[in-house]
């Protein structure tokens, strides 16, 4: 893949890479890392989507309403 970017975004990169002391392609690939790896909350919503299971039932409004938990 290649990406060609704005002059003015290149400079910005080229600078901040110089200041790290690594070359711009590892800088931008490092921050391209940080900023598409999921959060642990992103990461735990993904796992508990997994986990759930459609087990095809759908209780009524009365048997989840307080007089119906008891019958």
């Amino acid at each position: 893949m290649s990406i060609t970017l704005p002059p003015q975004l290149e400079a910005l990169l080229t600078a901040r890479a110089q200041g790290r002391g690594v070359p711009p392609e590892v800088l931008a690939v490092e921050l391209l890392q940080e900023r598409l790896q999921p959060t642990p909350r992103e990461e735990w919503e993904r796992r508990l989507s997994a986990a759930a299971s459609d087990c095809g039932v759908s209780l009524s409004d009365e048997q989840v309403s307080r007089e119906g938990i008891y019958d």
